[in-house]
């Protein structure tokens, strides 16, 4: 079955699901040539249970814009993760997680996804963008950073902390990164 990359950006408020609340995330399906056949985004209600990371909050206080962009119009999680995982369904392939860092936004997507369907689309797998960019620029994990990176890797997309802008630019630089890895 084909293979279609879904690069996702989460804001939460908080370092771990569960603890702490998935607040919005946005995801855009890609194939390897640039194009973007889909994009889904959401904001979501908190756990019920969860609390807030004073560090989090503290940040999210310096990002009035995106921090009203990710608290309106709110879906419950169980609504959210089931219209998700009926989207990833409908995009007809093999979705693959696609994130920076992956380790963060992959922990929110499958322990909602599990936790409000039953099952994650996904797998157990991600695919790391640092982690990519490492093997491509020959340097330690640590000295990977997007500063670091080379300049044609990026499209010109800002950084503004809503979810679906952010997939959308780091979708951009996951493929031109394969794009000009398969050119050498």
């Amino acid at each position: 079955m084909q293979e279609i990359y879904v690069s996702t950006d989460v804001e939460s408020d908080g370092p771990i699901p569960g603890e702490y609340s998935m607040l919005s995330f946005g995801s855009a399906a890609f194939t390897l040539d640039k194009r973007i056949i889909s994009t889904f985004s959401v904001n979501l209600e908190t756990l019920p249970s969860a609390k807030e990371d004073h560090d989090t909050m503290q940040w999210w206080s310096t990002q009035a814009e995106a921090w009203q962009a990710c608290r309106s119009n709110l879906q419950p999680p169980n609504k959210a993760m089931q219209n998700y995982s009926n989207w990833l369904t409908s995009l007809g392939a093999t979705p693959v997680f696609v994130g920076y860092p992956a380790s963060f936004d992959f922990s929110f997507i499958s322990w909602y996804l599990i936790k409000f369907t039953g099952s994650n689309p996904f797998s157990y797998v991600a695919l790391d963008i640092k982690s990519y960019a490492m093997a491509m620029m020959k340097k330690p994990f640590h000295q990977i950073t997007k500063t670091t990176m080379p300049k044609e890797w990026f499209d010109k997309c800002k950084k503004s902390h809503v979810a679906l802008e952010d997939a959308i630019e780091q979708g951009y630089l996951f493929c031109n990164m394969f794009s000009l890895n398969n050119k050498a």
